[in-house]
């Protein structure tokens, strides 16, 4: 049996030893984990993760290989992976690469070999909490050192977010749809353009009049990494498009309409990732189950004299999971509806939007 040749080092020094895949490099980022048992290509490529090494719950990752139709996004960002064990031998008729070579090709780190359980309760009593990636040989001292001199990451929307619009466009399309990129994962571009939408994706500092000389039917706010108060430019651009047009937000989105409307945001223990999170619609009383993925989440009592009410909640830990301006004609949710792969549960709120905009266009 090979000797280990890398360690994953938490901030408190304590060490798990594995081997490496992937980029053959140091990264000091944010420790979370990710409950989903399929998607890690979609883990891998979304923006989200940006800053953040991820650990893999399920034990066997990479078994069905990368194939490039599923990327979330253009270009990977993620901090890096833990799994228990990395499958060199993927089996799927669709794969082109199996997951080193995709990791090693986008300069991302991973460790296999760790006791994945371990470390996945340690995060969950514990909370989210700073972790390295090194070279075994590295001195625990000298880890510790790495982790605590290199700053926290801050403005990842920044990062991640289009340098200039783009478009997807659709046959036949019947609306005309604005989404602010703060790191969209491809597969929401995808879910409008699937119901006759012509979607055109801008950055994240766009103007809100810049927004409206488009002409859009709606306008829609994506996911994204990091702290909802590092992105005042979209808050600001809510300020001033809200009731003018119809406006759906998801993840990231979801927290910035809230801070736009005068609610608060917190920082979870521990967050909520992967695809199967109970969430119930209390308008209809229906359970959904979820895919998520955020550190995040709208505080509830800040709501309170604000035009917003819930219209979801977590049944795991009752956070604010969905919300509702009718006023506006403005509605956001926490969670994933176009979770690929994932439940689809949840897909009839794009339909919801399209109704908003059909409703809106026929006022």
């Amino acid at each position: 049996m090979k000797e280990p040749n890398k360690k994953l080092v938490l901030a408190d020094g304590r060490e798990f030893y594995g081997y490496g895949y992937g980029a053959d490099r140091n990264a000091v980022c944010e420790l979370v984990f990710n409950t989903s048992m399929v998607g890690y290509q979609e883990i891998l490529s979304d923006p989200s993760y940006t800053g953040q090494i991820v650990v893999m719950t399920y034990p066997l990752i990479g078994n069905y290989g990368i194939n490039d139709e599923d990327y979330e996004a253009r270009s990977l960002t993620i901090g890096g992976m833990v799994v228990r064990e990395c499958c060199e031998t993927p089996s799927n008729f669709r794969y082109t690469k199996t997951l080193s070579e995709a990791l090693e090709e986008h300069n991302i780190p991973c460790i296999s070999g760790i006791d994945t359980r371990r470390l996945t309760r340690i995060i969950r009593n514990e909370g989210c909490q700073r972790a390295a990636i090194v070279d075994a040989t590295m001195s625990q001292a000298e880890a510790v050192k790495l982790i605590a001199e290199t700053p926290e990451q801050h403005n990842q929307v920044s990062q991640v977010s289009c340098k200039k619009r783009w478009f997807s466009r659709t046959a036949h399309h019947r609306f005309n749809v604005v989404a602010i990129d703060c790191g969209m994962k491809l597969n929401i571009v995808r879910s409008l353009n699937k119901r006759g939408c012509n979607v055109t994706i801008v950055p994240y500092n766009t103007s809100a009049d810049n927004i409206l000389s488009f002409n859009p039917d709606g306008l829609f706010i994506s996911n994204g990494p990091g702290d909802p108060e590092d992105v005042p430019e979209v808050v600001e651009t809510l300020k001033q498009l809200r009731g003018k047009l119809p406006i759906f937000g998801i993840c990231l989105g979801h927290q910035l309409i809230g801070l736009s409307y005068g609610a608060r945001t917190y920082k979870l223990k521990f967050g909520h990732r992967g695809g199967n999170h109970p969430v119930k619609n209390l308008e209809t009383g229906k359970l959904e189950i979820t895919s998520q993925n955020h550190n995040y989440a709208i505080d509830t009592e800040s709501m309170k004299g604000t035009p917003l009410k819930v219209t979801h909640i977590n049944l795991l830990d009752n956070t604010v999971e969905g919300m509702e301006c009718k006023a506006d004609r403005v509605f956001s949710v926490q969670y994933h509806p176009e979770s690929a792969p994932g439940p689809q549960d949840s897909r009839y709120l794009f339909d919801k939007f399209i109704k908003l905009m059909e409703d809106s266009n026929n006022a």
